[in-house]
């Protein structure tokens, strides 16, 4: 069988693109590579780290941003369990809300509660 390696990005609706890429931006550092412009609208985003490693897509889709709300579509990969606590800091320091970091199943590090302007569920995970 050919061979996968890795996700080239995860794609999320949301019902407005500018909170969503001041939000991503400034909460997980996310930059815009390319913007999407149909008939002269801006209905899309796409977001990178600064590595080149994370790569998410925001589509400007109202009515399926709202039916995930509540769900968490997106797990981010953190190195270290002490960085999943860094990022809860960096998190405190913003006024950002988050519902905490739990012991995950494998006994890693789980920040979890964290909810960008629609309501979708971002957790930050390290083994």
């Amino acid at each position: 069988m050919p061979e996968l390696r890795s996700f080239h990005h995860v794609k999320l609706p949301v019902s407005d693109l500018q909170a969503s890429r001041s939000w991503f931006e400034q909460t997980l550092g996310l930059k815009v590579q390319i913007e999407f412009t149909e008939e002269d609208e801006l209905r899309g985003l796409a977001l990178t780290d600064e590595t080149g490693t994370v790569g998410l897509a925001l589509r400007l889709d109202p009515e399926r941003a709202r039916a995930l709300a509540g769900f968490d579509p997106i797990a981010l990969g953190v190195p270290t369990r002490d960085e999943v606590r860094q990022w809860a800091n960096h998190l405190d320091s913003l006024g950002e809300e988050y519902g905490g970091v739990v012991t995950g199943h494998g006994g890693g590090a789980v920040l979890v509660g964290l909810r960008d302007p629609d309501g979708h569920e971002i957790r930050l995970y390290a083994d």
